[in-house]
């Protein structure tokens, strides 16, 4: 299977060429030239399959440069820990993505990342550099399924101060390998830092480069697996099924998007996003207007420019009202967050974090807009909230149980190089830390 760009449906490539550039050549996204129906026994006996198995049936549709014992080998490896579907009512369920080693949904496609390089890279020369600009957990989550990989080296990027102290202990204590540039800017500058440096000769001339951002189509494949997984447990198929995706950079709900491409019977999604509402102004306008992103509770979803948008209007031929079909957008501010956060415990005796209160939020918005009833509702849960424990902690009044993987890292020092969002400045930093 080929993969074109975004930006030019001419230019295609395959698979592990679109996986080692992370980004087009001419700046665009990767995307499948075509995307395969799964057969109708698989929904039928769906509730058969292994996570991993499932993840096996979804990955063979694209990737063909790799036999099926090592891609096996590769899933089983990044796939090693559950999503479970957690019901609150009759109607609504949470689906907990936080069950991976920094307890966010991106431990997915980290991890299936992290062994998908080791396997194309095996016979690499030249050491490869991984960069990645984060918001909050994908930084954490790239670094731990990449820490220690022999022959590969990794940049993260994070704003200074616009992300949790929780988050910022899991970027910058690890050490080895793994390298924390702190940005004097927001989420937008540091993934402009990032696009601008793979169009960087010189640094070409020094490392082989590629990203392990949800811009990269080997992040967004293994996020798809878990709507499957969802809909695996769900008890009555017959109910639609909605899912609310808190949506930042968007790469998650593209990742969606693809599963009902390839036959997953989603009824809508709903983008749930905060103060940052690009894609729910382009639903309401049809005009895709960029601006900065401003700082939330819920901060991995604090993008002003999402990458992935490229990638849904690709999808859907750049027709928006056909986009509006398949997905609801609905906003919401850091007061109507904590007071979700509180509303959820009291109601369903469940802690959710800001970036789950959003996405209750948009799908209750929903349900009562729509006046559906009889319909599976499914939150996607994309953080453990012992993350965001000084939020959840104050709203609730009562102390979050840390996981042990979690409170280690706050024993250990930070390390990171402050630079500013100038990229003459970071390009100096970077070959100077890395090099």
């Amino acid at each position: 299977m080929k993969f074109y760009s975004t930006n030019n449906k001419q230019i295609q490539v395959p698979f592990r060429e679109a996986v080692l550039k992370g980004i087009a050549d001419d700046g665009g996204l990767f995307m499948p030239n075509e995307i395969p129906k799964l057969p109708e026994n698989f929904f039928h006996d769906i509730e058969k399959y292994s996570f991993q198995e499932i993840g096996f049936e979804v990955a063979k549709l694209f990737i063909d440069d790799i036999n099926e014992v090592d891609l096996r080998t590769i899933i089983n490896n990044a796939i090693s820990f559950p999503a479970p579907l957690v019901k609150l009512s009759e109607n609504i369920s949470i689906l907990e993505l936080f069950h991976g080693p920094t307890l966010a949904f991106k431990d997915f496609g980290a991890k299936f990342l992290a062994n998908l390089l080791t396997h194309y890279l095996k016979d690499e020369k030249k050491e490869t550099l991984i960069l990645v600009a984060t918001s909050g957990d994908t930084g954490s989550a790239v670094a731990n399924g990449f820490y220690e990989k022999e022959g590969i080296k990794v940049a993260l990027l994070y704003p200074s101060g616009k992300v949790s102290r929780t988050q910022e202990q899991q970027l910058t204590t690890l050490g080895k390998n793994i390298f924390a540039f702190e940005i004097d800017g927001v989420f937008d500058d540091c993934q402009r830092l990032v696009k601008q440096a793979f169009h960087d000769s010189e640094l070409k001339n020094i490392f082989s480069m590629t990203s392990a951002n949800s811009i990269n189509i080997a992040r967004l494949l293994p996020q798809s697996f878990y709507y499957f997984e969802a809909y695996k447990q769900v008890k009555d198929k017959s109910l639609p099924f909605v899912v609310s995706v808190p949506s930042g950079n968007f790469g998650n709900l593209t990742a969606g998007l693809l599963a009902q491409a390839m036959g997953l019977p989603v009824h809508k999604f709903v983008a749930a996003v905060n103060a940052n509402d690009v894609f729910f102004n382009y639903l309401q306008s049809g005009r895709f207007e960029p601006k900065p992103s401003v700082l939330t509770l819920s901060n991995a979803m604090d993008v002003g420019n999402p990458s992935n948008f490229a990638r849904i209007i690709s999808l859907f031929e750049n027709d928006v009202n056909l986009i509006r079909k398949r997905i609801s957008c609905s906003s919401f501010n850091d007061e109507q967050t904590l007071l979700a956060i509180k509303e959820v415990k009291e109601k369903y005796r469940y802690t959710v974090d800001p970036h789950g209160a959003v996405g209750y939020l948009a799908l209750k918005k929903y349900l009562q807009e729509t006046g559906q009833e009889d319909v599976n509702g499914v939150i996607l849960e994309t953080a453990h909230p012992a993350k965001f424990s000084e939020i959840v902690d104050k709203v609730l009044e009562e102390k979050t149980v840390i996981p042990e993987r979690l409170s280690a890292c706050f024993e250990k020092e930070k390390v990171s190089v402050k630079t500013i969002k100038d990229y003459a400045s970071f390009k100096e930093a970077l070959v100077r830390t890395i090099s």
